[in-house]
């Protein structure tokens, strides 16, 4: 059994970025790294353009001025202005060449066919540069950048439909057990409905992770080896929850062995979570995490989302760890360092009843987890504590 700090390491040290391109599409492409460099098709904006409604002038001494047309957002025409000459314009509108500065409506008196400013401006002040975000055959976005919403709209801005960028991993989740029965089913005695795959399946998708496949397999240790060796060859990553455990009917961790699974570790001096498994075999990581439900999410904050974020080559790989005030009294069991579930608010901390590795009710109340070290057996209210935000 290891410690936490050195099964942390050991994710990190033993999990290398993918560094496989793909193309997508630039609407689906969100959450994904670029694989290069994207240079810009285009001038961004691709002429002159106004910055707001206003008047576009063809500035001369004199603060009145022959109002000759009209220039909206989407016209094509180009009206000629002569010196004191201008015409009504609209913001994102095209700026006629002959144009030199854009002045605001509020700061105009319109008089039929001619409109008076009400204060000198500069030249080229309101007009938005042709290439002003981005010129033509320029960087856009660097190799490495995470494609926010932003990126996203701004890609689509420049013309760009696909973009190249580093593949995510191929996620198989394995569920064991042969008193699981899916959500829906009648609920013979004896069982439980399984929850485990759906809950990780959730997880992975809220943090963009959509190249998941479900599988399961019952308490059986052929169909556990022979199930095993085909998601470990045909994915990058795989989570196996439940059968880890040393019962008479936990296969798993016989069969990683026998199918010659590198172990990293297995078993972490922690709560909830103690029976974990890490290993790889070729460029596959492999978790085996409780059965428990709530044992097999925090495992997932805790380990499995490092293996993800460096999979995908992110300098951060772990979830942002803050302090925070304790509003609870709360009394530690057992001499093992424990992730508590909590609620975090503007600094203030509430740590929940309900911690046991088995229910999830707590669970669904937290966003986040508290960190509790072996030596501390007591958290009362006003302590510090470490907090853990969970993606939520």
């Amino acid at each position: 059994m290891i410690s936490i700090k050195d099964a942390v390491n050991l994710v990190k040290l033993n999990t290398s970025p993918l560094l496989k391109k793909a193309t997508k599409s630039v609407e689906k492409a969100g959450g994904y790294k670029l694989f290069a460099d994207i240079l810009s098709p285009i001038n961004m904006p691709p002429f002159r353009q106004s910055a707001m409604d206003g008047y576009a002038l063809h500035r001369h001494d004199d603060l009145s001025y022959k109002l000759i047309g009209e220039v909206k957002a989407g016209d094509g025409h180009e009206p000629e202005l002569k010196k004191g000459e201008a015409v009504r314009i609209f913001t994102g509108a095209p700026v006629p060449d002959s144009a030199n500065a854009v002045i605001m409506q509020e700061k105009v008196v319109v008089n039929g066919k001619s409109i008076t400013i009400l204060e000198q401006i500069p030249l080229e002040h309101n007009i938005r540069p042709l290439g002003e975000q981005v010129k033509a055959g320029a960087i856009a976005l660097k190799k490495n950048t995470k494609l926010t919403p932003a990126a996203i709209g701004y890609l689509l801005s420049l013309g760009i439909t696909e973009v190249s960028v580093y593949k995510k991993p191929s996620i198989a989740i394995v569920t064991t057990g042969n008193e699981l029965v899916e959500p829906g089913q009648d609920l013979p005695h004896g069982k439980i409905y399984e929850s485990n795959s759906k809950m990780l399946l959730s997880a992975l998708y809220n943090l963009k992770f959509y190249d998941v496949t479900l599988y399961t397999v019952e308490d059986n240790y052929p169909k556990t080896v022979e199930k095993l060796n085909a998601v470990i060859n045909t994915n990058d990553l795989v989570i196996i929850t439940g059968g880890i455990s040393v019962g008479d009917y936990d296969f798993v961790g016989k069969a990683l062995k026998d199918l010659d699974v590198e172990e990293c570790f297995y078993k972490v001096k922690q709560k909830p979570g103690k029976p974990l498994f890490f290993g790889k075999k070729a460029d596959t990581q492999i978790f085996a995490l409780p059965g428990n439900p709530a044992a097999a999410l925090s495992c997932f904050y805790v380990y499995v989302y490092i293996a993800l974020q460096k999979m995908m080559n992110c300098e951060d790989v772990e979830l942002p760890r803050i302090t925070g005030t304790s509003i609870s009294n709360f009394e530690k069991k057992g001499d093992r360092p424990q992730f508590l579930k909590a609620i975090y608010n503007k600094g203030k901390v509430e740590i929940l009843e309900g911690q046991n590795s088995s229910m999830l009710q707590t669970f669904a109340l937290s966003n986040a987890l508290v960190f509790a070290p072996e030596d501390i057996t007591k958290i009362k209210k006003g302590d510090t504590l470490e907090v853990i935000q969970l993606p939520i």
